[in-house]
């Protein structure tokens, strides 16, 4: 394998990806706006750093759009806490474990680091070597043997010594022998010279005949001497090879074990590496438990990527976020709090988020995100295709259930409507394809019926949720009530709630039948909306339900008046 020099460090990760997601438990709006929203941020940027994303599974209705536009479905993302693929280590190229401590030595000083990692062709980990390592070899090498028992290359003992190959093959490795000054007379130098040797020598003739006689593999020629045609034949006959070099003995002597490959000292057992996927408060309290200053990052296929140490996790910057559909953190990705929010885009009411820093904030009060970002669209003069075109459509019909809902606003119905001319659909006839989908609700789990459109609440004291299931079928809904009132309380306690609410809700009658769950829970429905629950017998305390003529919306006539009494608790 040829050497790599370090050089200058590349540091990793200085153009980070953006990206664009909606709430936990997706529906079409939130999907919708963040491929639609990635898509503009794209074109505005000429870039493709914007990544459209989804905090969840898409619900039946979600998929069938999905899959009516032929667009491919977001990149899933469980969590946005930061990892180390998110921080910017320093990318230190690989060497060989046969690179000679010297150079080993010249490439930490130029490239300013304290490690070097030894990996294959493939860029496999082999082992470290440390300055500490290098220093330690220095001071505890006695043996005129280690060249040997190092396996040391030729070709490395040539450079160290800045000598001149005279003849012989310097890609042998010396594997036997040891290493000798030619100090002495030639008869007395027969006795200490024996086969494979590596004799340090100068001009004189009869000590390099007596090296090649007694079968050294190598003879070092100082002080730039003249080699002889005779010895250079005969060296040629026998295998040997010879470097001539401008040191004197004792400085060749001296450098000389410098050559010895890195393998011979670095570590190779028990290291310690973390995964791009590794989150960085996982390994924070391993980097400061331990004495070393660098540690490999390996990719997911087990290849070196780089280095990193505890002052890359200074000034750490999370994941970039773009949040659309929702501004709460009790609904967002989980992980939230440590990512770098950029941009909010919502039509729902202000929520719980912090930012770390001021970020661009728009919302309005329009029945559908996706609205909004048709509007940034005509704001940029960026036009809309047939595919992004009829998934914002999408997006509108189902948060306003085809202009119905009281959230639906006139520039929503106008918008929806353009937005099905340039999808080119007949948009009644869509919608009602559309929501028949979304309302197949034969096969499913009461745990996938009851996560398939869920968020999370906060008022006062108290946090709850609320699950909206909406179906042509009354039916079906009827069907539904007993299954979900004994799932809702096993939820709200998976979720750390006080209460629970399942709004099964008829988008043909336009009612929704409100299931309730939770200590306090049936009388906060009595106050939010003047009704007496009924007592619902489901196995689960406290449940109850109650019939909700003209309510549809869980943003605008659900939420506000649950709100509004809860926080009076």
């Amino acid at each position: 394998m040829a050497e790599r020099k370090s050089g200058t460090e590349i540091p990793h990760n200085t153009e980070r990806p953006i990206l664009v997601t909606g709430h936990r438990n997706p529906d079409t709006d939130s999907i919708c706006a963040a491929i639609a929203y990635a898509r503009l941020k794209n074109k505005l940027s000429g870039s493709g750093r914007y990544i459209p994303c989804r905090a969840g599974s898409p619900n039946a209705e979600t998929s069938f759009v999905l899959s009516y536009f032929k667009a491919e479905s977001p990149r899933l993302i469980k969590s946005v806490r930061t990892q180390v693929s998110d921080i910017e280590y320093r990318k230190t190229p690989g060497v060989s474990k046969n690179m000679s401590l010297k150079r080993a030595w010249n490439t930490m000083s130029e490239g300013g680091v304290v490690t070097l990692p030894a990996v294959t062709e493939k860029d496999i980990l082999e082992g470290l070597i440390t300055v500490g390592d290098i220093a330690k070899s220095y001071m505890n090498v006695y043996d005129s043997s280690i060249i040997s028992k190092a396996h040391t290359q030729y070709r490395n003992i040539r450079e160290t010594l800045e000598a001149t190959l005279i003849t012989g093959d310097e890609e042998r490795y010396c594997r036997e022998g040891k290493v000798l000054i030619a100090a002495a007379n030639p008869e007395m130098m027969k006795h200490y010279i024996e086969k494979h040797d590596i004799v340090i020598l100068g001009n004189r003739a009869e000590n390099q005949l007596s090296a090649l006689d007694n079968g050294a593999d190598c003879i070092i020629i100082c002080e730039g001497a003249n080699v002889s045609p005779t010895i250079k034949s005969l060296a040629e006959q026998n295998g040997m090879i010879i470097m001539v070099t401008s040191f004197d003995a004792y400085t060749a002597s001296r450098l000389i074990n410098q050559s010895i490959p890195i393998s011979y000292f670095m570590k190779t057992e028990g290291l310690i590496t973390f995964e791009e996927e590794d989150y960085i408060d996982d390994i924070r309290e391993i980097m400061a438990s331990k004495r070393h200053r660098d540690f490999p990052i390996l990719g997911k296929n087990g290849r070196y990527l780089g280095m990193i140490s505890r002052r890359n996790l200074l000034g750490n910057h999370g994941k970039q976020i773009i949040m659309v559909d929702h501004n709460e953190a009790g609904q967002a990705v989980e992980g939230i709090e440590s990512a770098d929010i950029l941009e909010i885009i919502d039509h729902h009411r202000l929520g719980t988020i912090q930012t770390l820093a001021p970020v661009y904030f728009r919302n309005q009060p329009l029945g559908c995100t996706s609205t909004i970002i048709y509007q940034m669209y005509q704001e940029n003069r960026v036009e809309v295709d047939q595919q992004t075109a009829g998934l914002l459509m999408s997006a509108i019909i189902s948060d306003t259930l085809l202009f119905r809902s009281p959230t639906c606003t006139p520039l929503d119905e106008k918008v929806g409507r353009e937005l099905a001319k340039i999808a080119g659909v007949e948009i009644e006839k869509y919608a009602l394809e559309m929501f028949s989908a979304g309302s197949d609700l034969k096969g499913k789990t009461d745990k996938e019926i009851f996560y398939q459109d869920f968020k999370h609440f906060s008022a006062g004291k108290l946090s709850f949720g609320v699950s909206q299931v909406t179906s042509l079928n009354e039916q079906e809904l009827k069907e539904l009530e007993p299954r979900l009132l004994r799932f809702m309380r096993e939820a709200m306690q998976q979720e750390g709630l006080d209460m629970s609410f399942v709004m099964l809700t008829n988008i043909l009658d336009q009612d929704t039948r409100l299931l309730a769950v939770g200590n306090g829970a049936e009388q906060l429905v009595e106050n939010a909306f003047g009704l007496s629950p009924e007592k619902a017998d489901s196995g689960a305390d406290g449940a109850s339900s109650v019939l909700l003529r003209g309510v549809v919306s869980r943003k605008k006539q659900l939420i506000p008046p649950l709100t509004l009494f809860a926080e009076q608790l």
